[in-house]
């Protein structure tokens, strides 16, 4: 059946696919070994937290900007170039801890390096996707990619990079690298598509010279363009409400777990794979879901789930429960995140992909990050149900304001 699959996918599709899959691996490798090397240079908690926000930040500070640069440029040349670049940094990386001459200020300044070319990447591949494969077949590829950052994200990757940093602290870093480097090969052997290079139109035939606009200009021509979009407007802003639920609920998760569940660390990584088995179920279903129901009943249905989710969790004290909640829950994300990304795919013009993509990518990240700000500070405040509660009141007003929008927007 996978062969099949990846047949008609075609070719192209597969060697995205695979350098999706193997950076995958290498990204999650990193994000396990990297707080373990910073807590080797420093055992400050905010130096450890240092790492994730510079891993981070780029998203808020260039999200917008990577998005126009993916519009203006061969998008193809662009995920071979970034991945390259970041193959180099991390070798770099690895040679400094091998030879024990790396501090906190190169570790964070090559992660920073990391998440500013994954603002290009992302938002290049979610772009050039499209002119890889044919618009029917967009939900079974955007499934197959998820299915692979969740499987070489969260299931392989996290333990291979603690032990590869046991073996050897430059390990996790110089592997990450070799990564980068098969995922750009891979990339690059992909065929060049007409319309996404620059000065060729869809048929190969060269493009009229044409004014460029300033980068101001191209991204407020983007960001107006999805606001004026009505479907994906109320998408959008669903998701990002969303995201600032999320967040702050899951801000404090690991407390609930201990406090509320009365759960012991071993049982908090339980929960953490339930959620991501759940995560690799959505990946097998989304595309038959949205064939057989439809993507509006797909996208109400995940709306609902999200705020009973939240209730049930701020009510339960029993593990098992939560863990069937969660395994729900994350179906329900993977499913939402593919018939979102291909309902944006099939919709936003060639020429807009980056820039659109780029704005999901700032409600997704930003939203996260602001909830968990808001989450801790809540929780602290006052009981550690607080969040979970507050997003369950968020996520019921989301889907009572989004149930009408999608109908008539989808029409």
């Amino acid at each position: 059946m996978r062969a099949l699959a990846s047949a008609r996918l075609g070719a192209d599709f597969t060697r995205l696919w695979t350098a999706a899959a193997v950076s995958n691996v290498g990204d999650g490798v990193t994000l396990a070994a990297a707080p373990l090397l910073v807590a080797s240079v420093s055992d400050d908690p905010a130096h450890i937290a240092g790492a994730v926000v510079a891993q981070q930040l780029p998203w808020l500070l260039f999200a917008l900007v990577s998005g126009a640069y993916v519009d203006r440029l061969d998008r193809r040349r662009l995920v071979v170039t970034v991945n390259l670049v970041r193959a180099v940094a991390l070798a770099g990386l690895a040679a400094g801890v091998a030879t024990g001459t790396v501090g906190l200020v190169v570790i964070y300044a090559v992660l920073f390096v990391l998440g500013v070319g994954e603002t290009l990447a992302d938002t290049a591949t979610g772009a050039l996707l499209p002119s890889v494969v044919a618009p029917e077949h967009l939900p079974h590829a955007n499934a197959r990619l998820y299915a692979a950052f969740t499987i070489g994200n969260q299931f392989v990757a996290k333990p291979l990079g603690a032990w590869l940093f046991v073996v050897s602290a430059a390990a996790p870093f110089g592997f990450d690298a070799f990564t980068f480097a098969a995922a750009a090969a891979l990339v690059a052997g992909i065929r060049p598509v007409a319309g996404e290079q620059p000065g060729l139109g869809p048929t190969g035939s060269a493009r009229a010279p044409q004014p460029r606009a300033s980068l101001r200009a191209e991204i407020v021509a983007g960001v107006r363009w999805l606001w004026r979009h009505r479907l994906l407007r109320t998408l959008a802003v669903s998701m990002g409400a969303g995201n600032v639920a999320f967040g702050a609920a899951f801000a404090v998760f690991v407390l609930y777990c201990r406090q509320r569940l009365g759960l012991s660390d071993v049982g908090y990584g339980f929960l953490l794979t339930a959620f991501a088995v759940g995560g690799l179920v959505g990946t097998t279903v989304a595309a038959r879901l949205t064939r057989a129901l439809g993507a509006v009943a797909v996208l109400r249905a995940g709306l609902a789930i999200e705020a009973v989710t939240h209730v049930a969790l701020a009510i339960t004290t029993t593990p098992w429960v939560a863990a069937a909640v969660l395994v729900v829950f994350s179906v329900h994300g993977m499913v939402w995140g593919v018939t979102v990304a291909s309902v944006r795919q099939r919709v936003v013009p060639e020429g807009l992909r980056g820039r659109v993509g780029s704005v999901f990518g700032l409600l997704d990240l930003g939203g996260a990050a602001l909830g968990a700000l808001l989450g801790g500070l809540v929780a602290g405040a006052w009981a550690i149900t607080t969040p979970f509660w507050g997003a369950a009141v968020v996520m019921a007003a989301v889907t009572v304001l989004a149930w009408r929008p999608l109908r008539a927007a989808a029409a």
